[in-house]
């Protein structure tokens, strides 16, 4: 079976990609093995209390607790951004496991697709 891997760099809201990125892993799942990389911008689709109410956007970071459910159970992020942002892993809505940057250069390499949102 192939492997997909999807990575996630875009802010949570401002733009469809994000939720677009979502949406895809689940679909994904449905056909293949898959797992989610979070970098940049990315994590802050994972934060934890995220209040959408001003911009009129819908709140899907909950849905990201649905991803066990659908069999995503590999969700990565970066232990440097996680740090440049001054995040916590306690700060997020999922358990991730947070890589360093060689185990960030080895999760890519080690996928058969990416597909970057």
């Amino acid at each position: 079976m192939k492997t997909l891997l999807f990575v996630h760099t875009c802010s949570p809201h401002g733009s469809i990609k994000a939720q677009e990125g979502l949406d895809a892993l689940l679909m994904g799942s449905a056909f293949a093995d898959c797992s989610a990389l979070f970098l940049g911008d990315g994590i802050l689709q994972l934060l934890k209390n995220q209040d959408t109410q001003q911009t009129g956007q819908k709140n899907f970071s909950l849905t990201f607790a649905a991803l066990r459910d659908y069999g995503v159970d590999k969700v990565f992020c970066s232990k440097a951004h996680l740090l440049s942002h001054a995040i916590n892993e306690s700060d997020l809505v999922i358990d991730v496991t947070a890589l360093e940057d060689k185990d960030v250069a080895a999760l890519l390499a080690s996928n058969d697709v990416i597909l970057n949102f």
